[in-house]
């Protein structure tokens, strides 16, 4: 498995978190708009906000609920790769990265024994090339 591979949990749950944040001020703007009732013919150019609203927060929702399923297909994909991985360490270190989403510093505190957080990527990337080069 590629770091691209193993990467794309993260980007999609940052590419939720995105989407979410865009729903909440499509839902702010919509609150925020009243459809008003005259009776009069509707003029050419006039459009319905309410409904340009509600389409657009339709279409959102099932972009983040695709999304979510995407989210729970890689995190199966990768547990499944970390699960054959022979070397305990290696499993929490690829764990915490890339299921839990840490950063290498809070990696590298999460597993101790004077890691740094250098020393935790290169050993990733180490791990990686030797998986590829088996491959």
């Amino acid at each position: 498995m590629t770091l691209k591979e193993l990467s794309q949990l993260y980007y999609l749950n940052r590419e939720i978190e995105r989407d979410k944040a865009r729903l909440d001020e499509l839902y702010s703007k919509a609150a925020g708009c009243t459809q008003t009732i005259t009776g009069m013919p509707h003029v050419p150019g006039v459009t319905d906000k309410v409904g340009k609203y509600a389409a657009e927060i339709a279409d959102l929702r099932g972009i983040i609920e695709a999304n979510i399923q995407r989210c729970f297909y890689e995190l199966n994909r990768l547990n499944r790769f970390i699960e054959n991985v022979d070397d305990a360490q290696m499993r929490m270190i690829l764990s915490l990265r890339f299921v839990n989403g840490l950063t290498w510093r809070q990696v590298a505190h999460s597993i101790g024994g004077g890691n740094t957080e250098d020393s935790v990527r290169k050993a990733c990337q180490r791990f990686l090339q030797e998986q590829d080069a088996e491959n």
